[in-house]
């Protein structure tokens, strides 16, 4: 890399923008300045989006952004913008969409190329320095839009006009479906049939030898796989809480997931889990661990509970900054090698371990040939039970021998170069970490991850408020927040707070719950007000509104508001925000039916809300102790209150707050004799019939 250059990205704190700061091309952020300088000049804009943990993204800057010639007439022809996804997911999502358009599929790196306007007529991923695998050259894609722009300015704008129009129209998949005329002919909003038929055509996808879904490249879809274990839970259907938990067994044995220091990669390149796609994102594992209380709290099965343990731990030690807030990404790559810090050679292993260096390979499937580019990615395929016996050795003793062989693999792995980290702090991710905190500290009862929750959350008070104290930023580095926040960073954050009173009985959480909420209904509202924004209504700089529905990596925006709805406007008994939660709902059910693998969010919450909901609050003058056996209880279709003493909640009034702690099960806030046991209550939740 040449450090002859230095562009505008000099003065940005996103690492993957200060990996192009050197580049020879005149890159700049996406900003006024840029914008403006498109007009005045009249030259098309390039926007290259990437982020980075991105390999391809590196391969393009290598190839094509680090070449002196490549760079000269991209600065003649062009004005240059680089963006990190992840900072700006809203502009992202926006030119994603366009190319989506335009080729048929998207990914990363994105290059797409605008009008000065923004208007975008022309895009693709992965460009390569020559022509191969039929994909142009760049240098020929950027010759033949600079002729064109001089030649053919009129059909360029011509096809910009077209495609914003698209954009403006394309996020409209959902229909408004008529919740009151449901409600006065007495109909329940869904039924039983609406389940099994989303819970049918998600098995239809599923590898039933390999676990997960659909073919490679496979991702973890945890949404799916918690939908089976409720369905499975609700209506008692064996072969969806098998699939769950044959996906999560396969994925945490396989070489997606580090059988070393734990945490899951984005996703396997092959249908058997072996070979990851090694960046590891914060998002990946908070969501990995919620599936993984979910599957404990129904089975009760250790393998889950030691998983639960092994991620957060991940999360804790290799991605907590100095400050309290937890790094988006570790990146795929050390040494511009991808995998190079997490697999090992037959030699490796036999040095370090010597005469338990068989007993280690066999349960690990390490060979002399490897499992992937004469390396071997360590991956589990039969039990130790098994592999202890072929070595005539009690459980206990391999399992000891193992333990300590790990141990001496991580001190050697320690020394070597390790990943780059992505180490911007973005609010939705770190919300999603506390709600995975809390779920972990639900299943295993260590306060040290209630701790992480709470504190967690304190900092990003501390941190991601405006100045003007009444909203809050996106993303948080060296000691400056910046961007407005989006809809899911919102979205995520409400749901956080909820989970933070479930587990602490402090129900400051739920005021600042309901407070976030008012801030989304009066900035991110669309009209005629069923669905949201991604993008507030003061945000300026970009060509369209978005909204955004489809659960992908990460859960849907709006999915986690009319959640965020439904729970609160139980709590605090507001009529009309249940009901644009359930119209929500409604406006999703013929596409999620469709297509569950898209919409596992909103399944999950169409179903809950087909068995009906839960109020349960724990009372007594310390309720503790109970609330603790509760949360434990698996009982997805709830909301939970507890409190020593009576406040002004619907929930909490006219319940006895004398000594001994209670439990009230409630629906519409009619509620049943109290009970003071955790047995009381599964035997009161066993009468029930969905």
């Amino acid at each position: 890399m040449s450090h002859l250059h230095t562009n505008s990205l000099i003065h940005e704190s996103s690492p993957y923008l200060l990996q192009h700061a050197h580049n020879p091309v005149d890159w700049h952020p996406w900003s006024e300045e840029a914008l403006k300088k498109a007009l005045q000049l009249q030259k098309p804009i390039l926007v290259s989006i990437g982020y980075a943990a991105c390999h391809w993204c590196h391969v393009m800057e290598k190839e094509s952004f680090e070449d002196e010639v490549v760079a000269a007439f991209m600065n003649e022809h062009f004005i240059n913008i680089k963006i990190d996804r992840e900072e700006r997911p809203d502009i992202d999502h926006i030119y994603m969409d366009a190319v989506q358009a335009m080729t048929g599929s998207g990914g990363w790196p994105l290059n797409a190329f605008l009008n000065p306007e923004g208007q975008p007529f022309y895009g693709g991923t992965y460009f390569p320095p020559k022509k191969a695998f039929n994909r142009p050259s760049w240098m020929d894609v950027l010759a033949s839009i600079a002729e064109a722009w001089g030649n053919k300015r009129d059909e360029l704008y011509l096809q910009a006009k077209k495609l914003t129009e698209h954009l403006e129209s394309s996020g409209n998949i959902f229909s408004v479906g008529n919740l009151d005329e449901k409600l006065t002919k007495g109909q329940s909003i869904f039924n039983k049939t609406d389940c099994t038929t989303i819970a049918e055509n998600i098995l239809k996808n599923a590898d039933l030898k390999e676990g997960g879904f659909g073919n490679a490249p496979k991702f973890p879809q945890t949404f799916s796989i918690i939908y089976l274990l409720q369905h499975g839970y609700f209506f008692d259907n064996k072969e969806a809480i098998a699939h769950a938990k044959l996906s999560l067994q396969k994925m945490l044995n396989g070489g997606i997931y580090d059988q070393l220091a734990g945490g899951i990669s984005r996703y396997s390149t092959d249908t058997t889990w072996l070979i990851p796609h090694f960046e590891k994102m914060l998002y990946d594992n908070a969501l990995l661990i919620i599936a993984l209380s979910e599957a404990w709290q129904l089975t009760r099965e250790d393998f889950y509970l030691i998983a639960i343990d092994k991620t957060v731990v991940f999360i804790l030690s290799e991605m907590e900054d100095k400050e309290g807030g937890f790094y988006a990404a570790l990146d795929a790559d050390s040494e511009g090698v991808e995998g190079k810090f997490y697999v090992w050679t037959q030699d490796e292993i036999n040095e370090l371990l010597g005469v338990n260096a068989a007993l280690f390979s066999a349960y690990y499937n390490v060979s002399e040939t490897g499992n992937w580019e004469y390396n071997n990615i360590l991956h589990i395929k039969r039990s130790l039970g098994k592999i202890a016996l072929e070595f005539s050795l009690k459980e206990e003793g391999a399992t000891e021998i193992i333990d300590n062989c790990k141990k001496i693999l991580m001190e050697a792995r320690a020394k070597r170069i390790r990943p780059q980290k992505d180490d911007k702090i973005l609010l939705g991710w770190n919300a999603l970490a506390i709600n995975a905190f809390c779920k972990a500290y639900i299943c295993t009862g260590n306060e040290r991850y209630k701790k992480a929750a709470e504190d967690l959350f304190v900092f990003i008070e501390k941190n991601f408020f405006s100045d003007t104290g009444d909203s809050l930023h996106h993303t948080y580095k060296n000691g400056k927040a910046k961007y407005p926040a989006f809809l899911d960073d919102y979205a995520f954050l409400i749901d956080a707070s909820i989970q933070l009173q479930e587990i602490s009985s402090n129900q400051d959480y739920l005021i600042k719950a309901r407070k976030w909420t008012f801030y989304v209904l009066d900035n991110f509202s669309t009209e005629p007000g069923l669905m949201f924004y991604y993008t507030r209504a003061k945000q300026k700089d970009i060509i369209v509104r978005k909204q955004e529905i489809y659960d992908g990596a990460l859960p849907s925006s709006n999915a986690i508001m009319a959640k965020n709805l439904l729970y609160l406007g139980r709590i605090f008994d507001v009529e009309n925000w249940v009901e644009q939660g359930q119209q929500m709902l409604l406006s999703v059910l013929d596409i999620v039916k469709k297509h569950p693998g898209s919409f596992g969010v909103w399944a999950q919450l169409i179903q809950q809300e087909m068995v009906g909901i839960n109020e349960i609050v724990v009372t007594g003058a310390q309720p503790s102790t109970l609330l603790k056996e509760v949360l434990e209880i698996y009982i997805p279709n709830k909301i939970l209150q507890s409190h020593h003493q009576e406040m002004d909640f619907p929930l909490l009034r006219n319940k006895s707050y004398s000594v001994e702690a209670k439990i009230y099960l409630c629906k519409n806030y009619q509620c049943q004799q109290p009970v003071s046991s955790k047995d009381g209550l599964v035997s009161a939740l066993k009468k029930q019939n969905y």
